[in-house]
């Protein structure tokens, strides 16, 4: 009876495995092989976080993931709609200007297959300059030669835009954060001013290489750029964010969220997004940046609907997606 029963408690168990095992087979059968995510320039918080992520999917998900260099949230909007990558990591201001068809990559065309998944965290529009250049904020940006970020990324967009509501004339030059680093350096632009979760890897590595000041917008220059840009917010950078940073310095910021296409599987949307929100040591681990990327920053997204996976997911956590977020 003892040695029946043992040999029915092993069927048993055997064909639950096996079982639980097809189901999660079955799950993953519609899974892509690989997954790509867009990031931005080599320097800049979106290149590190991507990259970061990428590993953390490819370990914990068993897929081949990968970050691929872009020219930021612009362009990573378009490759998400247009299929070419599976991930982008986007900042909500060119988002939304994508959503309606008002990107300057692909006017006319509403991203309209674009989902979110998580939020990520924050990212200030600041400057920064050699200290003996005089400059202390973006009205003396005035006839010298700034890099406002590359071409299709958040700097680049937005900088622009902003110089010239404030009738500050730059010459402008639209690289990524590595190569403007070095040019400031060696003397070939007078500032530098990007968009990125703080710290800016390549404002770090500046101020710990020689004497650097970083810089925001005066309280006037502040209160036009926010009455004229609804979808930017205050934003205090702490002193001490830098090395050699004695004052604060006060900008703008923008929320930044990771989308993906409307066809991505439901079940690989999910697992994505639980993963994020569930291992938040683990993400700051990969940039400090993304001490922001918790499940109730959900709400910095008024327009773009959630992914079905992802909706699944907050809704099991107890946070109510409204009918109009839900995709």
């Amino acid at each position: 009876m003892n040695h029946r029963l043992t040999r029915w408690l092993i069927v048993v168990a055997t064909t639950l495995v096996l079982s639980t095992t097809g189901a999660i087979a079955q799950d993953r059968s519609d899974w892509p092989r690989s997954l790509t995510i867009g990031t931005a320039s080599v320097g800049g918080v979106y290149f590190v976080y991507g990259n970061g992520l990428a590993s953390f999917i490819g370990e914990a998900l068993d897929i081949s993931a990968s970050g691929e260099i872009t020219g930021g949230p612009v362009q990573n909007a378009t490759l998400v709609q247009m299929g070419e990558h599976d991930i982008g990591l986007v900042t909500m201001g060119p988002m939304f200007e994508a959503w309606t068809g008002e990107s300057e990559l692909a006017p006319g065309i509403p991203h309209t297959d674009v989902r979110a998944l998580f939020p990520m965290y924050e990212t200030p529009f600041h400057g920064i300059a050699l200290s003996r250049s005089g400059i202390e904020s973006v009205g003396d940006l005035d006839g010298m030669r700034v890099s406002v970020g590359p071409t299709g990324g958040t700097a680049g967009t937005y900088w622009p835009r902003f110089l010239e509501t404030l009738e500050v004339d730059v010459r402008p030059s639209f690289t990524g954060a590595s190569d403007a680093a070095s040019q400031l350096k060696d003397g070939l632009i007078d500032a530098f001013t990007f968009a990125a979760g703080v710290p800016i890897g390549a404002f770090s590595q500046l101020a710990a290489e020689t004497d650097v000041r970083t810089f925001g917008f005066t309280p006037e220059e502040l209160e036009t750029i926010l009455e004229e840009f609804p979808e930017v917010a205050s934003y205090t950078i702490p002193a001490g964010t830098y090395s050699g940073q004695e004052t604060d310095d006060h900008t703008v910021a923008m929320w930044n969220f990771a989308v993906a296409h409307s066809d991505m599987p439901e079940s690989l949307a999910y697992e994505i997004t639980r993963l994020v929100m569930e291992n938040n040591d683990r993400m700051v681990q990969i940039h400090a940046a993304a001490r922001a990327t918790l499940p109730e920053n959900w709400d910095n997204n008024s327009f773009l609907p959630f992914h079905p996976g992802a909706v699944r997911y907050f809704e099991e956590q107890g946070i109510e997606i409204p009918e109009d977020l839900q995709g």
